[in-house]
């Protein structure tokens, strides 16, 4: 296979060819990248206290060791909730150090970056963001990790390339995360493409979480999915949690309910044992 360049002679920071080993990325007491699975756990959004509590108590309880909300969400349409805002990074960060987990949320907007930093041990990149190069290239110059979601119609090159941004901006603190992307497929809300985590493994040292929620869109799919991304050589997955997804005000029909959640531990576990590493 050829080797990743961003032209000829030159290698990609994100290549092997420059990193022989496997990045890990530590956040209060949490590696990804390690033996131990990062387990990303929580609702699509930051709805309220209440709710939000009540998550993170359940998934910290069946083993998640990062907890995940959005304060700030990019919604199809313009009437759809799109998040609290400050108020639900700062309802996010008070549960998390309560329970003693790392919270990553999403960055949508440049000017945003200094109030997420604020809030948030990790910042995500969404799908929808992926080609916003001013954003990535200002990621690259802070001293937080970064979760960058594959776009849902990019190539792994693309993928690549947008991690390359970051990296060459001096932030070494990096995490790809395979979402799905769009096919002709209508079944499905995306197409979860494993080969793809299988393939970055192999090009680059960087750690891979799955994110079987947004991939498929569909509960009953999102535990398999998991142990498939697991057996796969994923250093972690990324699910959506809700006490009550028929009522959560986005993304309820791929929200597994806490019950769910820990089922889904149950499950993983011993595919975790199968390829040398561990859920909990």
């Amino acid at each position: 296979m050829a080797r990743l360049q961003i032209k000829e002679g030159m290698d990609m920071l994100v290549s092997r060819s420059t990193n022989n080993g496997n990045t890990q990325v530590r956040v209060r007491g949490c590696v990804i990248g390690g033996e131990q699975l990062a387990i990303v756990a929580g609702p699509c959004a930051v709805e309220n206290e209440e709710i939000m509590k009540e998550t993170a108590f359940k998934v910290r309880g069946s083993g998640a060791n990062i907890l995940r909300a959005g304060a700030y969400k990019p919604r199809t349409s313009p009437y759809s909730f799109q998040g609290l805002g400050e108020a639900g990074l700062k309802i996010l960060a008070r549960i998390g150090e309560e329970m003693n987990m790392p919270v990553i949320t999403e960055v949508m907007d440049a000017e945003d970056i200094a109030v997420v930093t604020d809030y948030a041990d990790i910042l995500q990149v969404g799908a929808r963001n992926m080609h916003n190069f001013s954003l990535l290239k200002k990621l690259g110059k802070i001293n937080k990790p970064i979760v960058l979601k594959r776009g849902m119609s990019a190539t792994i090159e693309e993928w690549l390339l947008a991690a390359e941004y970051i990296l060459a901006g001096g932030n070494s603190q990096l995490i790809l995360c395979e979402r799905g992307i769009r096919s002709s497929e209508p079944w499905t809300r995306n197409t979860l493409d494993l080969a793809a985590v299988a393939m970055v493994k192999e090009m680059s040292h960087l750690p891979v979480l799955v994110d079987p929620s947004h991939a498929t869109g569909v509960r009953s799919l999102v535990t398999p999915m998991a142990r498939a991304a697991i057996a796969g050589g994923a250093d972690g997955i990324m699910v959506e949690v809700h006490p009550h997804p028929e009522k959560a005000l986005s993304d309820g029909d791929q929200s597994l309910t806490p019950r769910g959640f820990s089922q889904l531990m149950k499950e993983i576990e011993p595919v975790a044992r199968a390829v040398g590493r561990r859920a909990r």
